[in-house]
């Protein structure tokens, strides 16, 4: 799909009052087909060894989380699965769905309470996130791609993270028109601060409301909605990276990588519609189905029905219908 083609796409209507209107990607977030791989031999892997450590550690230190699942009461594990929520909305209906894409508009509350859902599942500032995500389609299965695909599972899963980035995804990255992220306050105060919010947001809190509130030891209240419930978030994340780019059907557009898998839409609360995402980057429910395995477009339309979110970003369904005409694999089902 090049870039113009993709830009002259026309949304559906927004749901807020009904209004007809004509939206296009209004970032850059849309794939570039100009970019071209440079010829001879690739960087060598420079191994970072500081991420290396800090996730074999984390992972390693996340199993004893599992071993004290079974003594953790009942308000534990229901607070475990409250922080998961929280920071996953944080990077699907944050990060990604508003601050990668502006495929909605916010209101300065729900601005900040996306802001700390993304501190509590730390996965770099909203400003990094988004940049990198931005890099990630307009570039996408190239060099200039931070998590590519076709370096295999383990790299696009969490290798990249491993590694020093590929030259062509910094030069790309600084090449990016991100004003609309700088001129945000809440994305550039979160920034300032991000080391802190994460320290309180990811750590502190899940570990102390527990032991605080209803008496949980501190040892199961840091392993269990502490580090096992971060390191499931983070993996849940990766896997759009990962097992959505390789496995899965691709009912939309058959020239690009990514999938259709409904696992990692579960697990990432509604991130696994990728083939879909990646066609039109713009819609707000990255899905054609709605709510159907996507709790972060639920939570989106709750959060317009509330008023503190407008102008959701649709596909026409003309539009899908003929793109699936045009570049579908024959495997598309309608709902």
């Amino acid at each position: 799909m090049t870039e113009t083609e993709t830009r002259n796409h026309h949304a559906g209507k927004h749901q807020n009052g009904g209004a007809m209107a004509a939206e296009t990607s209004t970032v850059e977030d849309v794939f570039d087909d100009t970019y071209a791989e440079k010829e001879g031999p690739k960087p060598p892997r420079t191994l970072v060894w500081r991420n290396i450590i800090m996730m074999t550690l984390l992972h390693v230190t996340s199993l004893y989380g599992l071993v004290l699942l079974p003594s953790a009461s009942a308000p534990t594990l229901a607070w475990t699965v409250v922080c998961y929520l929280f920071s996953a909305l944080g990077v699907t209906a944050g990060a990604h769905r508003l601050w990668s894409h502006r495929s909605y508009k916010a209101s300065f509350p729900l601005r900040v309470f996306l802001a700390l859902a993304n501190s509590m599942a730390f996965q770099n500032d909203i400003y990094e996130w988004a940049r990198d995500h931005r890099v990630h389609h307009k570039y996408s299965e190239t060099d200039a791609d931070p998590h590519n695909a076709k370096r295999g599972f383990f790299f696009a899963h969490i290798g990249w993270l491993l590694v020093r980035k590929h030259p062509d995804v910094i030069e790309k990255g600084k090449k990016l028109e991100l004003t609309d992220l700088k001129a945000d306050k809440v994305v550039m105060f979160q920034r300032r601060h991000y080391k802190l919010s994460v320290l309180i947001l990811c750590f502190l809190v899940p570990m102390l409301v527990p032991w605080y509130f209803w008496g949980e030891s501190l040892a199961v209240a840091y392993f269990v909605p502490g580090l096992l419930r971060y390191t499931v978030m983070l993996n849940a994340t990766w896997l759009v990276n990962s097992a959505a780019h390789i496995w899965g059907n691709r009912p939309y557009d058959k020239t690009i990588n990514p999938r259709e898998n409904a696992l990692v839409a579960l697990s990432a609360i509604g991130e696994g519609f990728h083939n879909y995402h990646h066609t039109f980057p713009f819609d707000y429910a990255t899905s054609e189905f709605g709510c159907k395995l996507n709790l972060t477009t639920a939570f989106i339309d709750l959060m317009c029905f509330m008023g503190l979110a407008k102008d959701r970003k649709r596909v026409l369904k003309e539009t899908i219908a003929a793109r699936v005409q045009r570049t579908g694999d024959g495997s598309y089902k309608s709902g």
